[in-house]
C-alpha cells in the first residue's frame, strides 16, 4: 500500500464535485514535517479559496468536515491560514500493519503502469581485473534493478563489456613480445593483466616524454607574460577590468600548474624504472604498434582473432567470479565486440540522413549545444565509443521497445552522454527516455583516490576479501563471543563473515547519495552501531532471537495476532512501517537507492527505542505481548526485504 497515495485519494474524494481538477489539488498532500501537527498535511486551501472566490476558512472547514467523518482519521484540524492537519487513527494503522505481514510482498502491490526499462551498469574492461571503481556502478545498478522489478516493472539488465578495441591491442602486443609462458600457463588472467599494465605504462611514458617539454614551455611563457605585465604593480581593485584580468591570469597559471604537477610526478616515477625505460627504448612508438595490432584484430586477422578468442573466456570467468560472489546477475552481456560489425552501417545511415558530415576526413555529428562535434569515425577509419553506443542504442530500441534506457556510469562521462542522447534524439525522436545516472568516486579515509600502498588501484576481489576478513575479526571479538548464548562453529562463522563483509561493502556505497563522493573505511563500515549494514543485519538477527524465545511455533503464526498500538513509540513504529512502499517509489523517481538505506536505518532506530521502552517477552498482558511480537515480526520482514533490494543478505544469528 502506498500510504501517501491513499491519503491523496481520500483528499481527492473530499474535493470531488465542487472543485475543478480535484486530483491536482490533492497532490499537495504530504507527510507532516513536524509530528506535533499530525501525520499528514494539506496546503491546498489558499489556492482553492482564490480559485473559488471563497474565504479560506470556509474552504478549509468544508474539507475538514468531510474528512472528519472517515474512521481512518482520529483528528482533522485547520491550522494557520488554511493548513489541513490530519492524524491517522491508531486502529487503522494497526489493521494495515497486520495486512502487511500477511502479504509476501508486505502490501507492496505491483504498479498498474509497468515500464520496460533497459539498465546498463557495471560494464568493466575485461582485459584487466575489476577494481574498486567498479563497485559503485555494479552495486548501484543492481539495487535499482532489484527495486524496479519488485515494484512491477520489466527490467533488462545489460553488462556492456569492454571486450574489444585498444585494450586488446595492448594485450596482443604484450603477449607477442613480453609474455612469460610459464606464468601464463599457470595463471593466464594474471599474466594478461600484467602485460596490459606493462604496455599501458610504456605508452603513457612515451606520451609524457613527448608532451611534457611543450607543456612546461607553455607554462614558462605564460609566467613570463604574467610577470612582465604585473610584477611589482598589482592593479588597484577599483580598476575592475585590470583587476579581473590580473586575477584571471593568476588563476589560469595556478590551474595549469596544478594540472601539470601530477603528470610530472607520474613521469618521474615511470622514468625511475630502468626495465621500463629499456623496454620503451627497444620498442619505440608503442602506441602506433598497439593501434596496428588493434586494427588487425578489427579487420579479422586470423592470428589476432585467434588470440582474442583464446584470451576472452578466462578474462570473463575472472569477472563472473566476482559477480557470483556479489550475487549480481545480468540478462545480457553484449560487449563492444558484438556491435563492431554494425558500426559502419551506423555511420553510413547518419551520413545518408544528413545528420553527420565529413570534416577534415573524419565523420562528425555537429550539435547545437556543444563547441566540439561528436566524432563517430576518425580520419584513419577507426570507430569510437560513441559509434558503439549509437549501435547499442539502435539494438535496444529494436529489440525491447523500452520506455527508458538508464546508464549507471561515473560523472566523468556526463558530457559524453549529453552528446549521445542529443544524437539519439535527432535519429529516433522521443521513442523513449534516455538517462545517465551518474555517480561520484570512491576515496580512501584520507579523501584521496583509494589505492594500494604501492600506488596502484585496489582490486575489487582484494577489497571484498579485506571486508570479509574485517567482519570475521569483529565477529570473533572475545567479549562479544562471551555474550552469545549459542556458540557458532567455524562453518557458521565463515558464512556469517561472508554475509556481513559483502553487505558492508554494498551498504557503505548505497547509503550515500550516488552523485556524491564517499570515503571507503572498512573498519567503520563493519560496526554494530551506527548507519551500517552490520547494524541492520544485527537488528534482524536480534529480532529472530526474540521471536525464537517467544516459544510460539510456527513463528509465522505470530502474524495472525491482533495489533494494539498503546504506547506512542508503537504508533510511531507502525506508521513508519506503512511508509515502506512510499519510500520505494520515491527512491525510484530519480533512482537514489540511498533513500531506502535511510528508511531502514530509521526503522532500526525506532525498533531499538520500541524494544527499550516496551516490554515484549516479559509482558504479562498476553494480548499486549502478542501485539508487540507481531510488530517485531513486521520489522524483521521489512528489514529483510529492504536489505534484499540492496542485494544484501541477512543471517539468523550474529
Amino acid at each position: 500500500m502506498q500510504l501517501i497515495e491513499t491519503m491523496r485519494a481520500r483528499m481527492e474524494t473530499a474535493l470531488r464535485g465542487w472543485v475543478e481538477q480535484p486530483a491536482k489539488h490533492a497532490r499537495l498532500m504530504a507527510a507532516a514535517k513536524n509530528p506535533e501537527h499530525g501525520d499528514y498535511q494539506g496546503n491546498m486551501v489558499m489556492g482553492l479559496a482564490k480559485n473559488l472566490g471563497q474565504p479560506p476558512e470556509e474552504v478549509a472547514s468544508r474539507i475538514r468536515d468531510d474528512l472528519a467523518r472517515d474512521p481512518m482519521f482520529s483528528s482533522v484540524e485547520v491550522a494557520g491560514k488554511g493548513f489541513i492537519n490530519i492524524r491517522i487513527a491508531d486502529q487503522w494503522i494497526a489493521e494495515q500493519v497486520q495486512a502487511m505481514t500477511r502479504s509476501d510482498r508486505l502490501g507492496v502491490q505491483p504498479t498498474k503502469a509497468p515500464k520496460c526499462i533497459v539498465l546498463d551498469y557495471s560494464s568493466p574492461n575485461v582485459a584487466k581485473p575489476m577494481h574498486v571503481g567498479h563497485v559503485r556502478s555494479t552495486v548501484i545498478g543492481d539495487s535499482i534493478a532489484r527495486t524496479l522489478r519488485f515494484l512491477g516493472h520489466r527490467v533488462i539488465t545489460d553488462n556492456h563489456l569492454g571486450d574489444w578495441g585498444t585494450q586488446f591491442g595492448m594485450i596482443i602486443y604484450g603477449y607477442k613480445h613480453f609474455r612469460d609462458d610459464e606464468v601464463y600457463q599457470q595463471a593466464p588472467v594474471a599474466e594478461l593483466s600484467r602485460l596490459y599494465r606493462l604496455v599501458h605504462e610504456a605508452i603513457e611514458f612515451e606520451e609524457l616524454r613527448e608532451s611534457l617539454p611543450l607543456k612546461k614551455k607553455q607554462l614558462e611563457e605564460a609566467q613570463a607574460i604574467y610577470l612582465s605585465m604585473w610584477e611589482g604593480k598589482s592593479p588597484d581593485p577599483a580598476d575592475k577590468k585590470k583587476f579581473q584580468a590580473f586575477q584571471q591570469q593568476a588563476r589560469g597559471i595556478e590551474k595549469f600548474t596544478e594540472q601539470l604537477e601530477p603528470s610530472i610526478e607520474k613521469y618521474q616515477k615511470l622514468q625511475s624504472n630502468p626495465a621500463l625505460c629499456q623496454l620503451v627504448a627497444s620498442h619505440p612508438g608503442m602506441n602506433s604498434r598497439v593501434l596496428a595490432e588493434t586494427a588487425k584484430l578489427h579487420e579479422g586477422d586470423p592470428e589476432n582473432r585467434e588470440l582474442w578468442d583464446r584470451f576472452l573466456p578466462p578474462c570473463l570467468e575472472e569477472i563472473h567470479k566476482v559477480y557470483r560472489r556479489l550475487g549480481v546477475q545480468f540478462d545480457m552481456e553484449l560487449g563492444e565486440s558484438y556491435y563492431h560489425p554494425h558500426l559502419e552501417g551506423v555511420v553510413e545511415k547518419l551520413l545518408e540522413e544528413g545528420k553527420a558530415t565529413v570534416s577534415d576526413g573524419a565523420v562528425c555529428v555537429f550539435l547545437k549545444d556543444f563547441a566540439a562535434p561528436m566524432i563517430i569515425r576518425k580520419q584513419d577509419g577507426a570507430f569510437l565509443y560513441a559509434t558503439t553506443d549509437l549501435a547499442t542504442a539502435d539494438y535496444r530500441l529494436k529489440q525491447f521497445q523500452p520506455d527508458e534506457v538508464l546508464y549507471v556510469v561515473d560523472h566523468r562521462q556526463r558530457d559524453h552522454f549529453k552528446m549521445l542522447f542529443q544524437v539519439i534524439h535527432e535519429i529516433y525522436g522521443d521513442k523513449c527516455q534516455w538517462r545517465h545516472l551518474s555517480f561520484g568516486t570512491v576515496q580512501g579515509p584520507d579523501g584521496k583516490p583509494i589505492k594500494t600502498r604501492s600506488g596502484s588501484v585496489i582490486g575489487l576481489e582484494w577489497l571484498l576479501d579485506e571486508a570479509v576478513g574485517q567482519a570475521r575479526k569483529v565477529l570473533e571479538d572475545p567479549e562479544r563471543l562471551e555474550k552469545m548464548e549459542a556458540p557458532l562453529d567455524r562453518q557458521e562463522m565463515d558464512q556469517i563473515a561472508q554475509v556481513v563483509g559483502l553487505g558492508a561493502v554494498k551498504y557503505a556505497d548505497l547509503m550515500h547519495n550516488r552523485e556524491s563522493d564517499y570515503k571507503f573505511d572498512i573498519e567503520k563500515m563493519i560496526q554494530f552501531e551506527g548507519n551500517t549494514a552490520t547494524a541492520l543485519q544485527y537488528s534482524y538477527a536480534r529480532i529472530q532471537s526474540i521471536l525464537e524465545k517467544s516459544g510460539i511455533s510456527p513463528k509465522s503464526s505470530i502474524r495472525d495476532f491482533s495489533i494494539v498500538l498503546g504506547a506512542p513509540i508503537e504508533r510511531e513504529l507502525g506508521l513508519h512501517l506503512l511508509r515502506f512502499h512510499d519510500i520505494l517509489e520515491l527512491s525510484m523517481e530519480e533512482y537514489f537507492p540511498n533513500l531506502i538505506a535511510s528508511y531502514l536505518f530509521d526503522l532500526s532506530k525506532l525498533f531499538a527505542s520500541f524494544y527499550d521502552r516496551c516490554s515484549v517477552l516479559k509482558e504479562e498482558n498476553e494480548e499486549l505481548r502478542k501485539s508487540r511480537l507481531h510488530l517485531v515480526e513486521c520489522v524483521g520482514m521489512v528489514l529483510k526485504q529492504g536489505l534484499a533490494l540492496m542485494g544484501i543478505d541477512v543471517v539468523q544469528q550474529m
